[in-house]
This record gives C-alpha cells, structure tokens and sequence, in this order.
C-alpha cells in the first residue's frame, strides 16, 4: 500500500470517529481534491508527492465542515458545480426531481421548451436542464446575493452553447419574470421547505447551510405556496410545475396546487430511497 491509501485508510477512521456518514467516500474525495486526482486513480500518486495538507483537510471534515466546502466542488447529474460558504448543496435526491423535468421536457412537442428554474441557488438544476435537454431555455431565479454569486460562477464556467441559453435573474421569486406571462413549459424549484422549529440534526445543515435555503414557515409551506402563485401566472396551458418538498410534505404540499386555482393531475412523486420527493401539476389546458 502506498502512502496516500495507507493515509485515506487512517483518515477513514478519524472521520467514522467523528461521526461522519460516509467516511470512506469523503476521505478518498479529500484526497483527491488536495492532489488533484480521481478518486479512482489515487493509487497512483508517489509517495514523495504526499501532501500533508490532506490532513488539514481531514480535521476540517472531522468538524462536519461539509465536503463540499472543503474541496469546494459538488456533482449534480453530469455536472461539477462549485460550491461553498453561502449558498445551498444540491442533494442526491434532488437529481430525481430535475431528472423527471429533462424527461417530460423531451416528451413535450416544443422545439425549443421555455424554463423557468425558481430558488435556483447554485444554479444546478438550470445547467442540468440546459445540457440534458439541449435546445431548452432556461431563466434562473435567486434573492440570495451570495447565492448569486455562485450561480454566476457556475455559468461562466459552463461551455459557452450551454451558458447563452441560462439566464440569471437577482430578484424575488414573487413578481419574478413578468414579461413571460403564460408563455412557460415548465417551472422547476427546491425552494425552502423546512418548518420553524423543526429539529434538524446533521451539523453540516444546521451550522453551513444558509438559513434563508432553509426555513419557510410554520408548516414549511410558505414558499411552496409563492411558487404555486407564480407558476399559475407564467405558465402556457397544459405546461407543467415540478417542487421539491421535505419527506412529511408528501400531503400537505399537493394540496397546495388545487383544482379550483387551475391545477390538473397533482401527484407526488418518491426518490430513490423511496421517500417522498417532490410534487408535480399540470396547469389546465385552454377549453376546446
């Protein structure tokens, strides 16, 4: 074994001390990140190369300083997005749900299909759509400054046909976007969700996240109700709206599309571990 592996097998163990939940990926990716490998290929890093930097990295995460933060870097479907203090990680199970907007996106009949991507923080979900379905495009909504400033950079590093049909906007998701009225395919969001109050335990969410991506409400609901309003206005007939919501959400979040607003065939959808994800609604097509 050389040198590094024998490292990553040590660090491994600090990190499971800590508490970490997967501390056997998140030592290999700090390793690779500090020197600047695959993961797959640290067995291929010279001994004389080792740098001790990883174990400054290490006691960082052993604090539950996220891993993102760390190596400043997070994947998303097909992308590596950049990350850190101020703006919201994009989930694993949050590529379920952009994953059900690339299909529905090519199956709809439009050339060129009209998004609308709302809380967009990091601007994950907008690069995915824009490279998955590559003719869409895509208009990014952020409140947050800092946030912004992230989404910002992840465009400017993505290829220039990808970047020229992504649009950020620095504005409330409420009153957003006037000029595209009734004009939308699809309207996308993982907005806040997290009622006040609720106990949320992991270290890296409670101490990293920013809470403005957090909190929203008593019930968790109130943003989710915002979009409902706003996707009702920017919608085209028959387009559709897909939001993330927290796993008790699987109810009470449908029920914020109503038939009496417009909203046609609400369904809530569950992620890969099978929990409760996200919730779906087609706005009612114009009367034959």
């Amino acid at each position: 074994m050389n040198v590094l592996l024998h490292e990553v097998a040590l660090a491994a163990e600090r990190l499971a001390e800590a508490g970490v939940p997967a501390p056997r990926f998140d030592a290999e990716e700090l390793a690779a990140a500090v020197h600047q490998v695959d993961r797959g290929r640290l067995h291929t890093v010279p001994d004389a190369d080792f740098d001790a930097a990883y174990w400054v990295a290490v006691a960082r995460r052993a604090m539950r300083e996220p891993l993102q933060h760390i190596t400043g870097r997070a994947y998303f479907r097909y992308l590596e997005v950049e990350v850190g203090p101020g703006v919201f990680i994009p989930r694993p199970e949050t590529e379920v749900v952009a994953g059900w907007a690339i299909d529905k996106l090519r199956r709809i009949d439009v050339a060129e299909p009209l998004v609308v991507d709302l809380c967009t923080g990091s601007a994950a979900i907008a690069l995915a759509i824009g490279q998955e379905v590559p003719r869409s495009r895509v208009h990014a909504v952020e409140i947050d400054n800092a946030a912004v400033g992230w989404a910002k950079r992840n465009l400017a590093r993505a290829e220039p046909a990808l970047a020229e049909r992504i649009a950020i906007y620095h504005t409330d998701v409420d009153g957003c976007l006037p000029e595209l009225d009734g004009e939308v395919d699809l309207v996308i969001s993982n907005p806040p969700y997290v009622p006040l109050g609720a106990i949320v335990r992991d270290p890296e969410v409670v101490e990293y996240d920013p809470a403005r991506a957090l909190w929203a409400g008593e019930d968790g609901l109130d943003v989710i109700k915002i979009i409902e309003r706003v996707a009702a206005r920017l919608l085209r007939p028959d387009g559709w709206v897909v939001v993330e919501h927290a796993d008790e959400q699987w109810a009470d979040a449908p029920r914020c599309f109503p038939e009496e607003a417009g909203w046609t065939e609400v369904r809530d959808h569950r992620d890969l571990a099978d929990r409760p994800r996200f919730v779906t609604a087609r706005k009612e097509g114009s009367p034959l």
